[in-house]
């Protein structure tokens, strides 16, 4: 199986058919640190709000926890003051296959996409959906799965919802950035059962920074978020290849 570094103790029929639930099982993943290899994880953050305040605090906290506990690459954007337009749907991606016709601030947003094999993106919540700055990064991403439909095949991927109110929207947001990452062959990951499940949702109480930063249970999923999330990816993107 591409990707994976079979333990030791692990028989190659555990790898028939590229049965990836089977090898997750057998690797037990409550175990921190047992046979992982997070040396080739690459994390990319992306702050999905215009602003710079309580969804970036999100992301770039998720980055810094992740950074010092694996010690890991990573990289982070903001779409702060940058120049995003919608896709149009004009089709020059799919025809000419040469990327987005638009060039804009997308353009160097997506080396750092095929860049990373890991992701994080954040949102805050408009209107209990993902911001249109987002929304309109992620349609973009047509022009280069156009260019090479495997572009984030097996990327992992976790997302991050931060609302002014503790019940405002975080779960559909997280559910759109999760069907994204199964649309294009990515690998979606929560937090897990019992407080991250579909993954980390942040109150903000429309404080801004401060306000992201006071909510503790918040500041839980986010690590167990990020926890599931390199577990996952030193699996499938673990440095060898056995069997």
């Amino acid at each position: 199986m591409r990707g994976v570094n079979r333990p030791e103790h692990l028989g190659r029929s555990v790898y028939r058919g590229g049965d990836i639930l089977t090898v997750l099982q057998a690797w037990d993943l409550d175990k921190p640190g047992d046979n992982m290899s997070v040396s080739t994880i690459k994390l990319l953050g992306i702050s999905g709000s215009p602003r710079i305040a309580s969804t970036d605090f999100a992301v770039k906290f998720a980055l810094r926890y992740a950074k010092e506990k694996y010690q890991i690459e990573t990289d982070y954007v903001s779409v702060h003051r940058k120049t995003i337009n919608f896709c149009i749907h004009c089709d020059f991606c799919v025809k000419k296959k040469e990327g987005c016709i638009q060039k804009d601030d997308v353009q160097e947003i997506y080396p750092k996409l095929e860049w990373a094999n890991t992701w994080v993106l954040g949102s805050p919540v408009y209107q209990g959906q993902i911001s249109g700055q987002l929304k309109a990064i992620l349609d973009r991403c047509r022009a280069v799965v156009a260019k090479n439909p495997k572009v984030f095949e097996n990327k992992v991927g976790a997302a991050i919802a931060v609302g002014g109110d503790r019940n405002g929207g975080q779960d559909p947001t997280l559910q759109t950035i999760i069907d994204f990452y199964i649309i294009n062959e990515m690998i979606p990951v929560g937090g897990g059962s019992f407080g991250a499940n579909l993954g980390a949702a942040i109150w903000s109480k429309d404080k801004g920074a401060k306000g992201s930063e006071a909510d503790e249970e918040g500041l839980r999923t986010i690590r167990r978020t990020v926890d599931r999330l390199i577990k996952v990816a030193s699996l499938i993107h673990a440095p060898n290849i056995n069997g």
